[in-house]
């Protein structure tokens, strides 16, 4: 090697260690203490024996490496090649200003904060909440614009989130019942070309329509939509068919209805769509078009597996969720039990086996198998053909065809169809139990009746109507308390129980326990509002309590129910007599007679009321009316003639007596009324004087007899003997009984005072009110 190639020959150095110091270098740079600074690969070089040069040792210096724990150039006395030492690094400074990109990066972000947060909301079912939160998100979003637009980053602008913000602004509308404005939002988005899949929007614009009955838009909407789905999604396809076939359906329009949903049952069948279709052959009267297509709607697989389908059945056996949930319980693991999707299938096929069971109840009735017209055929049709793969609806449908014996009488053929299921499944050995009990019990073979009972009851201690039907049979027989116990046990299981809840009030009122049976048939109206039977029973028991005014408040509610029941009205009639409303009483009693002519307790009210108003025509109509319902009666007729009495008509009062003594030669009543005409008139009445004599010598020997008998006899009643009044007169039995206007006052009032017909005229004889008195109701 050349001394002049020669790289470090600046320095000189020898083996015995460092040589002498280097001569100076004007072009070298110093270190700050006037050393020399090395370069790369300027380090000494090793001389061996013989004068050769040998490499320096150089690898170590860059990796940081030195013999010595420390050297006067700084590195640190530790080896540390990564430089890890030093300890962390200091924070970041903050920004102090951002970019227009990084503030449009932060309305974005709330944007989707607010969209997320209306979506929450609307799920929850908070519909206002959910409409100000997509309100403020379009109110950022095209804040969000404007400033895109402003600092010139209008490429950055987002139609994807413009078309978010749009339809959730449009479907919180559409949750809040702002129709009008969901519908301009959605036709802002449909015009809108930049949005290629808006046109599937016009489903929600026909749901819309639908829910404003604007029918024929809604089919428009459904089918332009339909236009734009291409035939890839035939899902979406067939839930819009099955859209337009409800929309034909309110129309009236079920043929079209049919083309809609076979389209639906011919590509993707399901059993909602199923079930309609056969409802729209019902309402076309196509009986066999029913039964295909009810053998095409058993025919849908079912989704549940094996075991799924084991715990619907027990489920389905179960009339309560309690007891479901208790069998489940022991039979399945934690990790099952939170199986959401297992639970969705066995909703979904309770589903499909209810539509199945009610497309079955609905044909029917209806089916002719065969040339058989009888309305069983179509029973024993749905039966065999669920037996194969339903066997638990099959089940069921044959007690229904028990039912269907019962409806029609055919009670022995109902009794052995049900009895049939003794060798059945348990639970429905127990609904067929029930059955039976519900029938012996209407039989009156309480015996039986609590057999059945007692046995739905031990299958299934949860079923309601079992233990309804063993209370009815303990309160036939006046164990009232235990029936009472049945009771709010069957109330327990099912708190709707309107059976159970009724029967209870009953047995209260059997009990005298107003209050509670008060609050028994308050708590049923709140269930069924209006059922007329629970409002009748709240309105007697506050006027048993003496409560009239809320009485009468209950039986106006009631007459809105059933505004022509004669009964109803009556009740009312005596309420108001009884507050002293004669003008109301006499509306009520009207309104009654008009619905129901033939009632004698309304008659014989509305009969007196004339004569206590001194119209004599009208009420002799009323009695006339009463002498034709009781032909036999005397003081009907007698009514009739002491009207025409005081009409001063004495000539066609004395035929009319004169009639009804040739009919009932020994009524005393009538004779003393012709011998009274008859002075009256001036005309001879020896021959009425003298069969009048007859009559009462004859009834003071009777009278005499029986008070000789009387003493006789042992005294077993030592109360008084009442004194002798006007109101006693000695009459026929039938002619001392009241009617029941009197007695209703009767039970407020023991003691009333009969008031006077009418005002006596000085011309009127004292007989004057001796025949309407027995008439008259108490006041």
């Amino acid at each position: 090697m050349d001394a002049n190639e020669d790289l470090y020959s600046d320095y000189d150095y020898d083996i015995g260690g460092f040589g002498a110091a280097p001569s100076a270098n004007p072009f070298q740079p110093k270190t700050p203490g006037g050393f020399p600074a090395s370069r790369m690969g300027t380090a000494s070089r090793l001389r061996t024996a013989g004068g050769t040069e040998v490499r320096p040792m150089t690898s170590t210096t860059g990796s940081g490496f030195s013999s010595k724990p420390g050297s006067s150039l700084g590195r640190p006395a530790n080896f540390d090649p990564l430089n890890q030492g030093r300890g962390p690094a200091p924070p970041l400074a903050k920004r102090e200003d951002n970019s227009a990109e990084d503030k449009a990066r932060e309305y974005e972000k709330q944007v989707h904060a607010l969209v997320e947060a209306s979506a929450d909301l609307a799920l929850k079912g908070d519909a206002d909440g959910a409409l100000e939160k997509a309100k403020d998100a379009g109110k950022r979003e095209r804040a969000l614009c404007k400033h895109r637009e402003a600092n010139g980053l209008v490429d950055q602008i987002n139609i994807d989130l413009t078309y978010a913000v749009c339809f959730n602004l449009a479907h919180a509308y559409h949750g809040a019942r702002m129709h009008a404005e969901a519908l301009h939002t959605y036709s802002l988005l449909v015009k809108n070309k930049q949005y290629p899949q808006s046109g599937r929007l016009r489903v929600n614009m026909g749901n819309i329509y639908f829910e404003q009955q604007k029918f024929q838009t809604a089919i428009k909407m459904y089918r332009m939509a339909l236009d734009q789905i291409p035939n890839t999604g035939k899902h979406i396809r067939f839930k819009i068919f099955r859209n337009i076939g409800n929309a034909f359906v309110k129309l009236g329009q079920f043929s079209d209805a049919v083309q809609s949903y076979e389209t639906i049952m011919g590509g993707d069948p399901d059993f909602h769509t199923g079930f309609n279709l056969i409802l729209c052959y019902y309402a076309l009267g196509d009986a066999e078009k029913m039964r295909r297509g009810f053998q095409k709607l058993i025919s849908i697989p079912l989704e549940a597996n094996d075991d799924e389908s084991d715990d619907l059945d027990r489920a389905l056996g179960s009339e309560s969720k309690e007891e479901f949930k208790e069998e489940t319980k022991h039979d399945k693991d934690d990790a099952n039990a939170k199986d959401g999707l297992r639970h969705e299938l066995l909703k979904r096929e309770k589903e499909a086996r209810n539509y199945m069971l009610t497309a079955a109840r609905l044909i029917a009735p209806e089916l002719r198998i065969d040339g058989d017209d009888s309305k069983m055929a179509g029973y024993q049709f749905c039966i065999e053909s669920l037996k194969q793969d339903h066997e638990s609806v099959s089940s069921e449908m044959e007690i229904e065809r028990a039912l269907k014996y019962m409806r029609v009488k055919e009670f022995g053929k109902a009794i052995e169809a049900l009895k049939a299921f003794e060798k059945r499944d348990q639970h429905l050995k127990a609904m067929a139990a029930t059955n039976l009990s519900f029938i012996y019990f209407l039989e009156g073979d309480l015996r039986s009746a609590d057999k059945y009972a007692d046995l739905a009851y031990e299958h299934d201690r949860y079923n309601a109507r079992a233990l309804v039907n063993k209370g009815n049979c303990l309160a036939v027989r006046g164990d009232y308390d235990t029936a009472k116990q049945f009771y709010l046990e069957a109330i327990g299981v099912e708190a709707d129980c309107v059976e159970a809840i009724y029967d209870l009030g009953l047995v209260n009122l059997k009990m005298e326990l107003w209050a509670e049976a008060l609050q028994a048939f308050e708590k049923l109206h709140q269930i069924v509002p209006n059922n007329a039977e629970v409002i009748y029973q709240i309105a007697a028991l506050h006027e048993a309590q003496g409560q009239v005014d809320v009485a009468l408040k209950w039986y106006n509610i009631l007459i809105t129910r059933v505004p022509s029941d004669p009964g109803v009205l009556l009740r009312m009639g005596q309420l108001c007599n009884r507050n002293d409303d004669e003008a109301q009483a006499f509306h009520f009693h009207l309104e009654s007679y008009r619905h129901y002519p033939v009632s004698l307790d309304v008659i014989s009210w509305l009969g007196v009321w004339y004569v206590k108003s001194e119209m004599y025509e009208k009420a002799i109509h009323f009695f006339e009316r009463a002498a034709q319902i009781q032909p036999k009666e005397v003081k009907w007729r007698l009514m009739v003639t002491s009207c025409y009495r005081r009409m001063g008509n004495y000539q066609r009062a004395l035929e009319l007596y004169e009639k009804v003594h040739a009919e009932h030669p020994e009524n005393a009543e009538c004779l003393r009324y012709l011998v009274a005409i008859c002075k009256d008139l001036g005309q001879p009445c020896d021959h009425y004087q003298a069969k009048l004599s007859r009559l009462d010598q004859r009834a003071q020997q009777t009278q005499q007899s029986q008070g000789q008998l009387t003493r006789a006899a042992p005294q077993r009643d030592r109360t008084p003997p009442r004194p002798y009044s006007p109101e006693r007169r000695q009459s026929p039995p039938q002619q001392q009984q009241h009617l029941a206007a009197p007695k209703a006052r009767g039970l407020a009032d023991p003691n009333p005072e009969r008031p006077r017909t009418a005002a006596k005229r000085p011309d009127e004889d004292e007989f004057d009110d001796a025949d309407v008195g027995e008439m008259l109701p108490g006041m």
